[in-house]
């Protein structure tokens, strides 16, 4: 990844809950929040109710390669955090990707024409 580290601390993923903005989309919440630094930080969250370990890393990789994908559009300095819908696990790559990017434009994250790609 470009200009992006992860987000490993327990206590990092709760100051973005607590003190970021969000975007809600059917397959995937969008947490984020600026960091004071040049690179940006990101962490994904799949729950146990979405289902077992496999299930679970496969919607993990999915947003881990929506992001690496699109890291070049998203702005550095900031802690984005992806958290897993249950609807992810029947969602298509192409259909979590949408809503990914829908939900990054919604934060001001993205552009309204790297949305429509």
């Amino acid at each position: 990844m470009i200009h992006t580290v992860s987000l490993n601390q327990n206590h990092e993923f709760r100051r973005v809950y607590a003190k970021g903005r969000s975007a809600a989309t059917p397959l995937v919440v969008l947490y984020c929040r600026k960091n004071g630094t040049a690179r940006s930080r990101y962490g994904i969250t799949v729950g146990s109710k979405i289902g077992k370990a496999v299930v679970r890393n496969r919607i993990r990789r999915r947003l881990r390669e929506i992001y690496r994908l699109h890291e070049a559009a998203l702005p550095a300095g900031w802690d984005i955090v992806a958290v897993a819908r249950t609807r992810a696990v029947e969602a298509s790559y192409a259909e979590l990707e949408k809503y990914f990017l829908r939900a990054a434009a919604r934060l001001g994250l993205l552009s309204e024409e790297a949305d429509k790609t």
